[in-house]
């Protein structure tokens, strides 16, 4: 096993491996045997596992190790889209989508530290970042079209099987591409993104009433959906410790939202999203039918959705890795040493299980 992909993965604790399977888990994140171990051609079940790195030392060798990001656009259905991309293309792609008001830049702190093991994709929506934002009166904002929008982008890259990373919006962007295209995804990463009624919280009576009536609650909406307190709030949700969180990411974002257009954009696309909460209900038996592998990670200040939706999905998949963060409705603000620990075993270990399985 080489220096490089020695170099930073010795996180998980040897019970873990007991098993032949969590076994090559190990040895796919890169665990080393102490120097008691008898030889490499020893079986790795036996192997110990050696002192763990700190969080300082396991920043500082992920800045060293992180491949270079590209910021890219193509051409998908007339419509030019940006995205992000960095990682070995050999390597388990993960599939990032976005929520709102935000884009792939939310991404940020996963491309600096997983991007030395895993091929990062995050695509900006039409509308969104760095995208083509079409006339609304031209193009239809609709959950539907982006999801389609976005498996014509991952075939155009190439990417014929991926892990879904799905943020807030991201959750029915994602889950239409699944159902659409269930032979592509390998496994579902949920952050603070519904998929049952119950998660939408107190704060949605005045969307509702826009979904029922538009004409009469436009205005209302925009304020709820779109000013600068419901923007930073999303950020810090009701996290006492304000001081952690930069107000660059709710000022930037709130400067997004008040170019032209954007009010109509984002009012098409909200406007849209009752059609989600009619499909909640075809995802979960979806998921309860298919058993994905499931990791569920939820910003603990959370104050965009109820907070009994990240055990909501444990009912459908009842082996899901349910984690709780330090953060709020956007938990990669705080959280995000600890989130993309959790990503680098859940990917691991589903990389090592599908091994086992193809050599069994």
């Amino acid at each position: 096993m080489t220096e490089e992909i020695n170099h930073d993965r010795r996180r998980v604790l040897g019970a873990f491996f007991a098993s032949s399977a969590m076994a090559i888990a190990a040895a796919e994140l890169g665990i080393i045997r102490s120097a008691d171990a008898r030889s490499s051609n020893d079986d790795p079940a036996g192997a110990t596992l050696i002192q763990l790195p700190t969080q300082t030392q396991r920043r500082g060798k992920e800045r060293q190790m992180g491949h270079t990001t590209f910021y890219r656009t193509t051409q998908i259905d007339g419509t030019s889209i940006f995205y992000r991309e960095a990682g070995p293309k050999d390597g388990p792609t993960l599939l990032l989508l976005h929520g709102l008001p935000s884009s792939s830049r939310m991404f940020e702190p996963l491309f600096g530290r997983l991007s030395d093991r895993y091929h990062l994709v995050a695509p900006d929506y039409p509308g969104f970042g760095h995208s083509d934002w079409p006339d609304p009166k031209e193009f239809a904002y609709t959950f539907d079209h982006y999801a389609e929008i976005m498996n014509h982008f991952t075939e155009v890259l190439g990417l014929s099987s991926y892990t879904l990373y799905m943020q807030d919006y991201g959750g029915p962007v994602g889950f239409r591409m699944a159902l659409a295209h269930p032979e592509r995804v390998e496994a579902l990463i949920v952050q603070d993104a519904v998929a049952h009624n119950e998660g939408l919280g107190a704060n949605w009576k005045t969307r509702r009433a826009f979904w029922a009536d538009r004409a009469a609650n436009e205005s209302a909406l925009r304020t709820n959906l779109l000013s600068l307190q419901t923007t930073r709030i999303r950020h810090i949700g009701s996290d006492p410790n304000v001081d952690r969180y930069n107000p660059d990411l709710w000022t930037d974002e709130f400067a997004f939202l008040s170019q032209a257009g954007q009010a109509e954009i984002q009012s098409d696309l909200f406007y849209d999203y009752r059609t989600n909460v009619d499909s909640y209900p075809k995802w979960q038996a979806w998921m309860r039918e298919k058993q994905p592998r499931l990791l569920v990670l939820w910003g603990k200040y959370e104050l965009s959705f109820d907070p009994s939706e990240p055990e909501a999905y444990r009912r459908d998949v009842p082996n899901a890795e349910v984690h709780l963060v330090d953060g709020g409705h956007f938990a990669l603000d705080t959280a995000a040493d600890e989130m993309s620990e959790l990503v680098r075993v859940f990917i691991g270990v589903g990389v090592a299980g599908s091994r086992t399985r193809a050599a069994n």
